[in-house]
């Protein structure tokens, strides 16, 4: 029996009410709840709906609202009466800049007799990474790494955020990384797997996707942490640097395998610390590959570095969210006169709301650059939750040496402080994704 809170009461459901618009475009009109703040229905149409993906999820559609002519995108999955939506309770709780808006949600009868559909309405954003990584790696290229900085500083930030709020998302991939090539926002989506973790209660370890599933998942543990969003997110990090996924498995237990071809055998040590059932397991001996050797020779070692802090065996041992975004990795994200290629200016990256700055206060000298100290009284912000003592002593990963050292930080910057360019993603591809990334 699942261990999901029943619901008292059921939001009752919309009958779709089509009409015409004055262009003859069919127009629908819904009785919604705002994703935000007090439940108060109200109507909401929209028009051009079709669908642009499905899975075993449901359906997603892209549409547009009348009202504003605002481009959205509406999944639609099958809900159990008898059970809150744990995708819609998480969301309602989130309000981020780096993760998908919703907008509004409603129910609608299905074809079957009670047959009872949750509408989740989201923002619309066009591309994701997958689809990125995937026209460079068909052109025989790698995505420019000041690319890679923008979006996986973006990506760090959302799971600092949910995080914090005790929610894990586990099921980070490109997929489920949306973008605006215009702006260079990267929001992340897809809270269908996500849950809220409360130590003692054990979880499923059958979660997750296999090329970005934590060692731990493989090993069967029930009471891992939001650190295993952190090992996805090196995944990641590490397959926009190689241009192919870092750990292709054909099956869970390959899986584990390809990842020990990298880290080498775990010591029963770190077995123990992924799950103490398995301390008797033999595994054959292998030792690790040198990082350098796993990426090309020009890749930054400041990348390299971040790598090897993410893509530990010991989840504990994993380099947090927000000292990811502290690493100096993303140095040249800080700089006030690094540009997107188009002459815009970078996107927000450093309006840390209050509650932000308090999850580690700190990293927060180096998380917020001097050019950005006086902006809507950041400062006193900062103030209010930094430690008094020196940013060198926070155990911030720029403290502990290593490749951060190297003068190539911020080194992939093109002269003038602009960010190289990619091929105009969106018409070569001539594809486009809403809400939620393909399965």
């Amino acid at each position: 029996m699942s261990g999901r809170p029943r619901t008292t009461s059921f939001a009752d459901k919309t009958s779709l009410n089509p009409s015409f618009g004055k262009d003859g475009s069919k127009v629908t009109t819904v009785v919604a709840t705002p994703g935000q703040g007090p439940d108060r229905a109200q109507e909401v149409a929209y028009t051009d709906a079709k669908v642009i993906g499905n899975g075993s999820f449901g359906v997603v559609y892209q549409a547009k609202l009348c009202e504003t002519g605002e481009l959205v995108a509406i999944k639609k999955v099958l809900q159990d009466k008898r059970f809150k939506n744990r995708e819609l309770q998480i969301m309602r709780r989130l309000e981020h800049c780096n993760i998908v808006k919703l907008k509004y949600f409603f129910y609608s009868s299905g074809e079957k007799a009670n047959e009872v559909f949750l509408n989740l309405v989201l923002e619309f954003i066009p591309e994701t990474v997958y689809k990125v990584a995937r026209h460079y790696s068909k052109s025989k290229q790698t995505i420019p790494i000041s690319f890679i900085k923008l979006y996986m500083y973006q990506l760090f930030r959302s799971l600092a955020y949910i995080h914090s709020l005790g929610i894990c998302h586990r099921d980070i991939k490109p997929q489920n990384l949306l973008l605006d090539p215009e702006s260079g926002v990267l929001k992340l989506c897809d809270f269908g797997s996500a849950k809220h973790l409360v130590q003692g209660e054990p979880n499923v370890s059958y979660i997750c996707s296999r090329y970005y599933r934590a060692p731990e998942l493989i090993f069967g543990a029930t009471d891992y942490t939001t650190n295993i969003d952190v090992w996805s997110a090196g995944c990641v990090l590490a397959e926009l640097l190689l241009g192919q996924p870092i750990f292709p498995g054909d099956s869970g237990v390959d899986q584990l395998v390809e990842i020990i071809k990298v880290l080498g055998t775990p010591t029963r040590e770190q077995i123990r610390e992924m799950n103490p059932n398995y301390t008797e397991f033999k595994f054959p001996q292998i030792k690790a590959h040198p990082w350098q050797k796993v990426f090309r020779a020009r890749t930054p070692l400041e990348a390299i570095d971040l790598v090897s802090r993410l893509l530990e065996y010991t989840p504990s041992a994993r380099i947090s969210p927000l000292e990811a975004c502290a690493h100096t990795f993303f140095e040249e994200l800080r700089d006030p006169h690094t540009r997107l290629p188009n002459g815009r200016e970078l996107p927000v990256l450093f309006n840390f709301t209050e509650h932000e700055l308090k999850i580690q206060p700190a990293l927060n000298a180096v998380l917020i650059p001097p050019h950005m100290r006086g902006a809507s009284g950041l400062m006193g912000v900062m103030n209010a939750t930094s430690p008094s003592q020196d940013s060198s002593a926070t155990g911030s990963p720029n403290s502990a040496g290593g490749a951060e050292g190297s003068s190539a930080a911020g080194a992939s910057g093109a002269a003038g402080g602009h960010i190289h360019s990619p091929p105009d993603v969106c018409s070569s591809t001539g594809e486009t994704l809403g809400a939620v990334g393909t399965a």
